[in-house]
C-alpha cells in the first residue's frame, strides 16, 4: 500500500547479481507449481510493484504540471487480481499513468517498485521498534524511568534505520518487477470496506 510523495530517484542497483530478469517468476512457478498459493504470492508481489510505479508516475505528472486532478493523499492496496487506487484521479490520466508505469518499470527503472510511504515501511518500523524495545528493556534496570529511557532509545534507533530496512524489504520481499502482468481493465468501484476507489485489474502472462 502506498501514498504518494515526491518523484523517484535514479535507478538503484541490485547487489550480489540479484538483478531482476524477465522470466524469473515464470521459471520459479514452473519449478514449484505444486506449492499451494505460490502463483497468488508471485502475482501480488508484481501487482504491488506496479501499484508503486503508477503512484510515482502520477506524482511526476502532477509535478510537471500536466495533471488536472490529483490528490496528494492518493494511496493504493494490492490484491492478486489487481490494485485499488484511492484519491481523486482522472480515469483517463490513470490509464495513461498505468501504461507508462508498466513500460518503464519493465524496461529497467526498477526503483519505481519501491515507495517510501508503502505500508511495508510502517510494518518494518513497528516490528523493529518492538524488538529493540524488548531487547533494550531486558538489559535496563526494572525501574520505570530506566524502562522509559530504554523505550526512547529503541524508538529513536528504529526511526533511524527503519526507512532503509523497509526499502530493502520492499525490494527483495514484497515487490517484484511485473514482467508477467497485463492490464485488463480500469474501473471505478468500491473496495471490500465500501470505500470508493479505482481498480486496476490485471492478468498473469506466462
Amino acid at each position: 500500500m502506498t501514498a504518494s510523495t515526491s518523484t523517484s530517484s535514479g535507478n538503484q542497483q541490485f547487489p550480489f547479481n540479484f538483478a531482476p530478469h524477465a522470466t524469473q517468476d515464470s521459471d520459479f512457478l514452473q519449478q514449484l507449481e505444486f506449492i499451494p498459493g505460490l502463483k497468488e504470492i508471485l502475482t501480488i508481489r508484481q501487482v504491488h510493484a506496479l501499484e508503486h510505479a503508477t503512484v510515482w508516475v502520477l506524482s511526476e505528472l502532477a509535478n510537471s504540471g500536466n495533471s488536472t486532478s490529483y490528490d496528494e493523499s492518493i494511496g493504493g492496496m494490492s490484491t492478486p487480481q489487481g490494485f485499488y487506487l484511492y484519491g481523486s484521479v482522472n480515469p483517463s490520466q490513470l490509464e495513461h499513468a498505468v501504461e507508462i508505469a508498466l513500460q518503464r518499470i519493465t524496461s529497467g527503472e526498477w526503483n519505481l517498485a519501491v515507495h517510501p510511504r508503502c505500508g511495508t515501511n510502517l510494518s518494518v518500523a513497528m516490528t523493529l521498534t518492538l524488538g529493540l524495545a524488548l531487547g533494550i528493556n531486558t538489559l535496563m534496570p526494572r525501574k520505570p524511568i530506566e524502562q522509559l529511557l530504554g523505550f526512547g532509545i529503541a524508538a529513536t534507533a528504529a526511526i533511524q534505520v527503519a526507512p532503509e530496512l523497509g526499502n530493502l524489504a520492499q525490494k527483495y520481499l514484497t515487490t517484484a518487477i511485473p514482467f508477467n502482468l497485463r492490464v485488463v481493465n480500469i474501473s471505478v468501484t468500491q473496495d471490500l470496506w465500501g470505500r470508493p476507489a479505482h481498480f486496476v485489474q490485471v492478468s498473469w502472462l506466462n
